[in-house]
C-alpha cells in the first residue's frame, strides 16, 4: 500500500507490505519540488512523480492524510490542490483511497492522538523493524499513513469475520 503525505515544497510518500499486524518497507521517499517554479508546475510534478510511482509499485491502495486546520488560509489551499492532485493520481490508477485525519494516523502508529513528531518517527523505525531513523519527516509521516491505513484494514476484515 502506498502512503502519501501532500506538500507542494515537499510530498512524501511510502509504500509498504503488510498483513496488518506486520509491516515491511518497500520504498519511501520525497517528491521535491522548487518553491520558485510556477505552482502549476509543481503540482505538474508531483502528479508526475506519484503516477511514476504507481507505476513502479503497483500498489493495491493508497491512503492519504486528510487536511487538517490551519490558520494560514493560503497555505492551506495550497494543501488542497496537491491532495486533489494525489487523489487523481490515486484515482487514474484504479486504486482504493483511504483517508485518515491526523489525529487518526497518531493514534494508530503511537496510540496517542497528539504524539509529537519524533514519537511517530520513533515508532514508524519500530513498527517497519528498521536499522535506522527515516530522514525525510515527509517520508516517515507518509509511512504512517499507509501503517495506519494497513492496521485499520486488517480491523475492518477481522470484525467482517466475527459477524
Amino acid at each position: 500500500m502506498l502512503g502519501i503525505d501532500c506538500g507542494s515544497a515537499r510530498t512524501g510518500y511510502g509504500v509498504i507490505e503488510s498483513d496488518g499486524g506486520g509491516h515491511r518497507m518497500i520504498a519511501a521517499g520525497v517528491i521535491r519540488t522548487n518553491v520558485r517554479t510556477p505552482f502549476e508546475k509543481r503540482l505538474l510534478e508531483i502528479a508526475e512523480g506519484l503516477r511514476r510511482l504507481i507505476r513502479e509499485h503497483a500498489p493495491e491502495c493508497a491512503a492519504v492524510e486528510e487536511v487538517f486546520y490551519s490558520t494560514n488560509v493560503k497555505t492551506a489551499l495550497k494543501l488542497a490542490h496537491v491532495r486533489g492532485i494525489a487523489l487523481l493520481s490515486i484515482a487514474e490508477a484504479g486504486m482504493e483511497l483511504a483517508e485518515y485525519s491526523p489525529l487518526e494516523v497518531k493514534t494508530s502508529v503511537v496510540g496517542y492522538g497528539r504524539a509529537e513528531k519524533c514519537q511517530v518517527q520513533m515508532m514508524v523505525r519500530s513498527l517497519l523493524r528498521l536499522p535506522d531513523a527515516i530522514e525525510s519527516e515527509d517520508a516517515c509521516d507518509a509511512l504512517a499513513v499507509a501503517i495506519c491505513h494497513a492496521t485499520h484494514e486488517a480491523t475492518s476484515r477481522r470484525l467482517a469475520k466475527s459477524v
